[in-house]
């Protein structure tokens, strides 16, 4: 804050903003803010909070990272105008436009594909059934004819030329979706229980919480231009594991038994959130108990303060180093929270984990198939999606199953799948025959049930293998020679940003140019990590076999799996227990005297 300047800083701050403000000048762009005294331009206005941080980082001899500098230069939501005008001549955007033009949720990933991607947001993953068919009307007409079910429970639509960018974002502005804030240093879409409202096992109901920080967020500019991305999750304690533990802030539904207090003053029985903090797993972390619970009334308020501490904070130099995790790391949460209680004016609750009843235990296979809801005689259908790809023509028709079968509702899922709800009993097997006419099924393997993977090569510049095609390969050859029982989560991911989070995946497969010869050349391919889990299995992968071709990816998985079924304790031994208790050179040892299936 602007009081917490010694004079020295604040007489750096005003020659600062000063020449920020003549460079936006000679760009023929207005000013930012006021005036200070003495005729200093000061911050002020919904970026202060971010300008204040810059300059500070600047005064202490910190060098800003471009995008820190591109962002002093031109707001991204100050520059629509220019992004049409490019548009109109088919020009895609340089560097500087391409991080400003995430901000309305567009990603020109060329040279994988000569186009753009653009990310909506859809809080807690649901929307209405006829937006998810306008989203096809827009993805046919302006995109690539296909969509994609992302882990953030959200919906990507590619090959979107620059003429027609401008109007697939309007054209989602016309169904009351946006695509605001997606990408870039922003609060990513905020995720919540995919069954919330529905689940005979929920605590809480995620829907309207998630809704509340949605809308919190969008109208609030000042929570835009985040020393980097931040993502935050509800989990209401469903059936559906939310992975509300891989994010900066996860609010996790407990129950406060009779008994607790806090500071000599009793805490309500009953339902809260606890808050979890620092989740990061490409940074090999996941969220971390604060021991705090939070009012599920007061969980907006809550989160605000942390990303305005965050904001204040953050690391502006150093991209690797920017997220929530490295202020924790640096600080420790001790101080971290007594900062985020100053900004909140108050101080947060504890409760000792001895009063936090043991939450209910998710089924990993409940984004699958027919399931009874809380609702008498309802039901919610998961949709079984290859990798989490969707035409246009099966999206129409997922559209018409839930308007006509069910409640109107299609709930994405952070499992890369869909599920339609409110479906009626007596409306179940006409659902089911319905997908099964535009080739999907509530039906699917174990081992494709828990089969995540990203985007990949095919749409990804950063990816070094085509994850989405080697995920099914992988499908294919296990499924025809192993009967798996157990769920096992098999999470490819294209490169170390880790969008299909790998180090959580029983089994995990990072993306990497394997070399073939002393010349150096190389192909597509892997390398393998063992033993990643999340919730009451949380913890990172670690390292089994580096460099696997490709091609060779789905025999050395199917070995794995193998060795897990020969050598486990009992048959209700899970994968991430039978990892664990080896040590990597064991297991590797084990699955080198194992042969694959003739």
């Amino acid at each position: 804050m602007s009081n917490d300047f010694t004079p020295d800083q604040k007489r750096y701050l005003e020659g600062f903003m000063s020449g920020m403000q003549s460079a936006r000048a000679a760009r023929g762009l207005g000013p930012l803010g006021g005036t200070g005294e003495g005729g200093g331009a000061a911050p002020s206005g919904p970026d202060r909070e971010h300008a204040e941080a810059q300059a500070r980082t600047a005064a202490a001899g910190g060098k800003l990272v471009d995008q820190e500098k591109w962002k002093q230069a031109e707001h991204p939501f100050d520059a629509y105008a220019r992004f049409k005008e490019q548009a109109s001549s088919g020009t895609y955007p340089k560097p500087e436009d391409n991080f400003r033009w995430r901000y309305h949720g567009l990603f020109y990933v060329a040279p994988a594909q000569n186009s753009y991607m653009c990310r909506l947001r859809i809080p807690n993953g649901i929307l209405k059934a006829w937006q998810f068919e306008g989203v096809a009307d827009l993805a046919e007409r302006h995109g690539g004819g296909y969509s994609h079910v992302t882990t953030r429970a959200n919906l990507q639509i590619r090959e979107i030329s620059a003429e027609n960018a401008p109007l697939l974002l309007e054209g989602l502005a016309d169904l009351g979706l946006t695509a605001k804030g997606s990408g870039a240093d922003n609060i990513r879409n905020v995720t919540g229980s995919a069954t919330a409202g529905i689940d005979p096992l929920e605590l809480l109901d995620t829907r309207p919480h998630a809704r509340a920080w949605h809308h919190h967020i969008l109208n609030d500019r000042s929570l835009y231009g985040l020393p980097r991305k931040f993502n935050v999750a509800f989990d209401g304690a469903g059936s559906i594991a939310t992975l509300e533990d891989t994010n900066d802030i996860g609010f996790q539904a407990i129950a406060v038994g009779e008994g607790a207090s806090c500071a000599g003053r009793p805490v309500e029985p009953g339902i809260w959130y606890r808050l979890a903090l620092g989740g990061i797993t490409g940074h090999h972390d996941l969220a971390r108990d604060t021991g705090i619970v939070v009012a599920p009334s007061d969980a907006v308020a809550v989160a605000d303060a942390i990303v305005r501490v965050f904001i204040a904070n953050g690391d502006r130099t150093n991209r690797a180093k920017a997220r929530l995790k490295y202020v924790l790391d640096a600080w420790g949460f001790d101080k971290f929270l007594a900062v985020v209680e100053e900004r909140l004016g108050r101080t947060l609750i504890r409760v000792e984990a001895a009063f936090v009843k043991p939450r209910p235990v998710y089924d990993r296979l409940a984004h699958i198939g027919v399931h009874a809801q809380v609702q008498p005689g309802l039901n919610w259908i998961g949709v079984a999606l290859p990798v989490g790809r969707l035409t246009v023509a099966q999206m129409r028709v997922l559209s018409a199953i839930s308007q006509q079968c069910g409640d109107g509702d299609i709930r994405l899922t952070v499992w890369q799948n869909l599920l339609i709800s409110g479906v009626p009993d007596a409306r179940v097997d006409d659902a089911l025959a319905n997908l099964q006419a535009i080739g999907l099924s509530a039906e699917t393997s174990v081992l494709r049930a828990g089969l995540i993977a990203c985007t990949g090569a095919t749409g990804c510049k950063f990816a070094a293998a085509h994850t989405k095609e080697d995920a099914l390969a992988i499908a294919d050859h296990c499924d025809q020679r192993l009967m798996l029982e157990t769920p096992v989560n098999i999470h490819l991911t294209g490169c170390h940003h880790s969008c299909a989070q790998h180090y959580i995946g029983d089994l995990g497969l990072i993306g990497a140019k394997v070399p073939i010869n002393e010349e150096g050349d190389t192909v597509p391919g892997y390398n393998l990590l063992v033993g990643g889990g999340y919730g009451v299995e949380g913890g990172m992968a670690r390292d089994f076999q580096a460099n696997v071709r490709a091609e060779d990816a789905p025999a050395l998985v199917e070995k794995i799996l193998r060795v897990w079924q020969m050598h486990r304790v009992s048959p209700d031994e899970s994968f991430v227990a039978f990892a664990r208790r080896h040590e990597i050179a064991a297991l590797r040892e084990l699955v080198d005297a194992t042969g694959g299936a003739a």
